[in-house]
């Protein structure tokens, strides 16, 4: 596409209406806060004329969609079927159908020749719904029961269904409106299930008995402190269905008899400033993943299940090991842990006391401990994975110490993974910190500065981005594309204190991060600024952002979903989902000095005249995370401020949220859609 592409095509202006208030003595304007009205015929119809406007300037790359479709649809085995996952005599799994976009959910007993029974096939129940998403899948503990939250709109607000499993008929039970979350007791017939506030803040706990009526369910946990959010699970072992309330730097725990569910909860250890902990139980003892007594990078400490306060010791900090997670089984612990960035898994016989790790070979790669619902086993299950090696399930025998792969995703049409490389390379930040880049490319590959290259990050919530394995991006790679993960501060890559330093007034290095990164990739000649696409999502929509305005001449192009860019005014209104608990990433605008450091980088805020990147900006209009009305507004005052001719695209799904389709065909569509941007803007005549 050449600059001058996006004349064939007149795009929208938006209006603007002036809205004006003072704040910390600035005077603040704004001329496109009417967008905010979802209901407004008028915003719909602005929106529709932006969804036109890019189908006109994308016409022309249709052929390379389907192109790109096709290559990803072909290297996926469309019928296939999950590893089952043991629960009693039982084995779980889900498989997929050709030609049909969601999983179908099955089981079967423990024995030979056991037919399997279909629970829940999530093609039939979304027929004629355009969205539906799953926000909760829970079989009761007796096998009897399942419980599911559902969504048709994106929006986020479930609908909580019950299947009596024996007679494969719902029930009667139904709640509307929850969040996502929900445990059985152990008795199989009681079941805890939250609840929102106007903001959608996860703030209540809900008990129901089986075949009540909605009206005499009990609220048996209420956090009225708007900075944390409530969740609900049953632990492994079965005995407790935990309560947890969070912020971003505070947690309390409830433990609730999962054989008593009429009993109340009591208290783990009340919350405290700055300590956050996680719990879980083995039998006798609590074990608990806490930054307690200053323990920036985290250790495990564990308390007896009938004194739960006493605390001790378990597993202490050590210097450059960050302790991400742990798993408790009756007879041993895994412990997640992440040194140079990378996780290993930590593995303790609770008998001997000895420990052991499992260890990886590559030089990126991402692993995932699975669900593992058996409490009294020995052996794991996690999904290992690389740039260059598909989803690998494997079994790990914690007494023999073997592993067994289960099941290694099949890429179909001839996949060779010894035609590409990974590579893990640090690239040194303006103020000396070191960012790791994860980097893969097909070989043979010259380092001459002429490859395309897209260069992602996230940078937000601590959050990790993990160097996987997607088939679909075998598609930019083989038209000699570089595709480069930049671990960027505001992640937990390379500890806390990694997160700690991008966020609040620290979150300028998130952006500085990404663009040093893009600078070091220039030096080091594995591509040039003309040909580098800049992709995140969400928060790191708001990197794109902010590196839009801070960094434009880096970039030659950059795709930006669901990006979260009207910073100031969206933490200015509470009533906004997600806003107040969010004041611990962002800061709270109201005081001056978190204002004054927003105002520095606020995507929207600093939209300057001048010139601008090539952009796509995406996002779905019953998004309850980031509403749709920041990119709309981000897109309409780029258009009047910018003054090259370079496309700028708003592609609006006005059906999805904030996660666009839920069927894989619909997604796959969406990843073609936006790969063919890249393309089209780094590849002449692609």
């Amino acid at each position: 596409m050449t600059d001058t592409t996006a004349s064939i095509a007149t795009p929208p202006i938006a209006k603007a209406i002036s809205t004006s208030a003072t704040l910390h003595g600035e005077l603040r304007t704004d001329d496109y806060a009417w967008l905010r009205d979802r209901e407004s015929p008028e915003v719909i119809a602005y929106l529709e004329a932006e969804n036109t406007y890019t189908a006109a300037v994308m016409q022309h790359t249709e052929p390379l969609q389907k192109t790109l479709f096709d290559e990803m649809l072909a290297r996926i085995k469309e019928d296939d079927t999950d590893v089952p996952v043991r629960r009693d005599d039982w084995l779980y799994y889900a498989r997929t159908e050709q030609g049909k976009p969601y999983p179908i959910y099955c089981r079967r007993r423990d024995a030979a020749e056991s037919p399997e029974e279909i629970i829940f096939d999530q093609n039939a129940a979304a027929e004629g719904h355009a969205f539906y998403q799953l926000g909760g899948f829970e079989v009761s503990p007796d096998h009897n029961y399942l419980a599911l939250l559902v969504d048709t709109n994106g929006y986020e607000d479930f609908v909580l269904r019950v299947k009596d499993l024996r007679s494969s008929e719902f029930v009667a039970d139904t709640a509307d409106a929850l969040g996502f979350g929900l445990a059985w007791a152990s008795d199989g017939r009681t079941l805890f299930y939250q609840t929102t506030d106007s903001a959608k803040r996860a703030d209540q706990v809900w008990r129901h008995r089986l075949g009540d009526p909605r009206a005499n369910d009990m609220s048996i946990y209420l956090d009225p402190d708007p900075l944390f959010n409530v969740g609900v699970r049953r632990s492994r072992s079965g005995a407790f269905v935990i309560l947890a309330s969070s912020s971003f730097t505070s947690t309390e725990n409830w433990l609730l008899d999962a054989y008593a569910p009429d009993t109340a909860p009591r208290i783990v250890a009340p919350r405290a400033a700055e300590v956050e902990y996680d719990v879980d139980d083995g039998g006798d003892w609590l074990y608990l993943l806490t930054n307690r007594d200053s323990a920036r990078d985290f250790k495990v400490m564990r308390a007896p299940v009938s004194e739960p306060a006493n605390w001790s010791e378990w597993l202490s900090l050590r210097p450059g090991v960050f302790v991400e997670g742990v798993d408790v089984f009756r007879d041993f612990v895994v412990v997640q842990e992440r040194e140079r960035g990378l996780r290993r898994l930590r593995v303790t016989d609770l008998a001997g006391g000895d420990s052991h790790y499992v260890d990886f070979p590559e030089a990126a790669y991402g692993v995932t401990v699975d669900e593992n619902p058996e409490f009294a086993t020995r052996t794991i299950r996690f999904t290992y994975s690389s740039p260059i090696t598909p989803d690998s399930v494997y079994d790990y025998d914690v007494q023999a110490r073997t592993r067994e792969l289960r099941k290694r995703d099949d890429v179909l049409g001839g996949y060779d993974p010894s035609q590409y490389r990974v590579e893990r390379v640090m690239a040194p930040a303006r103020d000396g910190a070191l960012v790791p880049v994860s980097i893969v490319y097909r070989a043979p590959f010259v380092r001459d500065g002429r490859r395309p290259l897209v260069l992602y990050a996230y940078g937000a919530y601590g959050h990790i981005v993990e160097p996987t394995f997607s088939s679909a991006r075998l598609s930019l790679l083989d038209r000699g594309f570089v595709y480069a993960i930049a671990h960027v501060r505001g992640g937990q890559d390379m500890g806390r204190a990694w997160y700690d330093d991008g966020k609040m007034f620290g979150k300028m290095n998130t952006f500085f991060d990404f663009i040093d990164c893009a600078d070091f990739l220039v030096r080091e000649r594995y591509s040039t600024p003309a040909r580098i696409v800049a992709h995140g999502g969400s928060a790191g929509g708001l990197l794109m952002g902010a590196i839009a305005n801070l960094g434009a001449d880096r970039f030659h192009a950059i795709v930006a979903d669901v990006p979260f860019v009207d910073v100031i005014n969206t933490m200015l209104d509470a009533s906004i989902p997600l806003t107040a608990q969010e004041w611990e990433q962002w800061g709270n605008p109201a005081e001056p000095a978190a204002y004054a450091y927003m105002r520095k980088y606020s995507p929207y805020d600093n939209v300057l005249r001048g010139p601008y990147p090539r952009m796509l900006v995406t996002s779905g209009v019953n998004d309850s995370r980031v509403a749709f009305w920041e990119p709309a507004k981000w897109v309409a005052k780029l258009r009047t401020h910018k003054t090259d001719s370079h496309p700028l695209l708003l592609k609006m799904n006005m059906g999805a949220g904030h996660g666009g389709a839920t069927g894989r065909y619909e997604r796959l569509k969406e990843i073609a859609f936006r790969y063919a941007f890249m393309i089209d803007q780094t590849i002449p005549n692609a």
